[in-house]
């Protein structure tokens, strides 16, 4: 297993990368209301990226088609954004994006609920938050990668939900996805230990009702495989000499 470790000019890249990635999901967020369409959060998505001189990190990865990965209910992640896919009062929604900036890469996705949703919705979210603020304070220099999916786990089972295993976080920087894998469970082994300069996604991924998954025709957007809802929390996190810092926001 090959974990680099950022240089202090290549941090500074990854934090104006990470902060364009947590304006442009702001931005998006400003604009998912009910009746407006996926694919118009894309354009929003897309533009304010290239405004700022850097790169869609998803458009054209493996031939994914937009800036955007859109999930609504059911959707677990890799939703495509669609012209005739709208919001609705209710929906939980989640954009995930990425951005490249002189090479590297940063990944982060926010979830919200759409005018009045469910109490099981807004629980949900909550508890992604919770989860991933909990998986950040475990990721300290010396501590295993295995702490942050512990605590992961537990805040997702606490609540009454169920993880879904084949969905994890992943280091990051000149790749999307690099070494080590961030599981959001317990496989029983310790992991490799967190060292300053490493960067890391972290991100739970869960749902109300299942852990297993279906790929649809697309070949892309994944759904839980009994349409209950799901929901996706996630920051890129540069572990520093004396803890860490979130890349990923403003």
């Amino acid at each position: 297993m090959q974990i680099s470790i950022k240089t202090p000019e290549e941090i500074e890249i990854m934090r104006a990368c990470g902060k364009v990635l947590a304006q442009t999901l702001e931005e998006v967020i400003k604009y998912s209301k009910a009746g407006v369409s996926t694919a118009e959060l894309d354009t929003i998505a897309e533009n304010f990226i290239r405004s700022k001189g850097m790169i869609p990190a998803f458009k054209g990865f493996h031939g994914f088609p937009a800036t955007l990965c859109t999930a609504i209910n059911e959707v677990v992640v890799h939703g495509i954004p669609r012209k005739d896919e709208f919001l609705k009062d209710g929906d939980l929604f989640t954009a995930d994006c990425g951005v490249i900036y002189k090479g590297f890469y940063t990944d982060a996705a926010r979830s919200i609920t759409i005018g009045n949703a469910s109490n099981e919705k807004i629980r949900l979210i909550k508890t992604a938050k919770l989860a991933l603020d909990r998986g950040i304070m475990m990721a300290q220099p010396g501590n295993h990668v295995s702490e942050i999916s512990i605590v992961i786990e537990k805040t997702i089972q606490d609540a009454g939900f169920k993880v879904i295993h084949d969905l994890t976080g992943h280091g990051i920087g000149k790749g999307l996805h690099e070494d080590p894998n961030v599981l959001n469970y317990w496989d029983g082994s310790k992991g490799p230990i967190l060292k300053p300069g490493m960067t890391i996604a972290i991100e739970p991924i869960f749902s109300v009702g299942a852990s297993e998954i279906v790929t649809l025709k697309d070949n892309w957007t994944i759904i839980t495989k009994d349409r209950s809802c799901a929901v996706q929390e996630e920051n890129t996190i540069l572990i520093t000499e004396s803890g860490n810092e979130i890349l990923t926001v403003q």
